[in-house]
């Protein structure tokens, strides 16, 4: 198929424009625990404007359980440009929790950041039993922020 030439491009272009909606923001920082074979996850959903108030909410979170052996995190916030900035972290644990958390910011389409903090209880879970723990924490931060 034949490019079309920069005349054709030209004519053919349209102008569209983009209305930026804002997206619904964690109001409130709300907790939550699960527990599973022995191991505890302690979730936290937070407000968080920019990159920098997410992480030191993940900093103040690690601080507050220094003993717990993970703390996966997930943030979906705007930076100076209006754009959404996203970012997960697994902080070593198997199973992507970091993805799997950010995947429920996006699905509810908020912004703000989700810490989970896991106490190892003595039994391994593997890569889907942590993943569906993670995502029970998660999910459930979440819930009580809502409601």
């Amino acid at each position: 198929m034949a490019r079309p030439s920069q005349r054709e491009c030209a004519r053919s272009r349209t102008r569209i424009s983009y209305t930026i909606v804002p997206m619904p923001k964690i109001t409130a920082p709300s907790e939550f625990s699960v527990t599973e074979k022995r191991s505890r996850f302690l979730a936290l959903a937070a407000p968080a404007a920019t990159l920098d108030e997410a992480k030191k909410v993940v900093r103040k979170r690690s601080r507050k359980h220094h003993k717990a052996r993970h703390h996966c995190w997930a943030c979906r916030v705007r930076d100076e440009n209006d754009r959404i900035v996203e970012q997960a972290r697994d902080d070593g644990e198997v199973g992507r929790p970091g993805m799997k958390l950010l995947e429920q910011l996006r699905s509810r389409d908020l912004e703000g950041v989700i810490v989970v903090s896991r106490y190892f209880g003595g039994v391994k879970l593997g890569p889907a039993g942590v993943g569906r723990a993670f995502r029970a924490a998660g999910e459930g931060a979440l819930n009580a922020s809502e409601g």
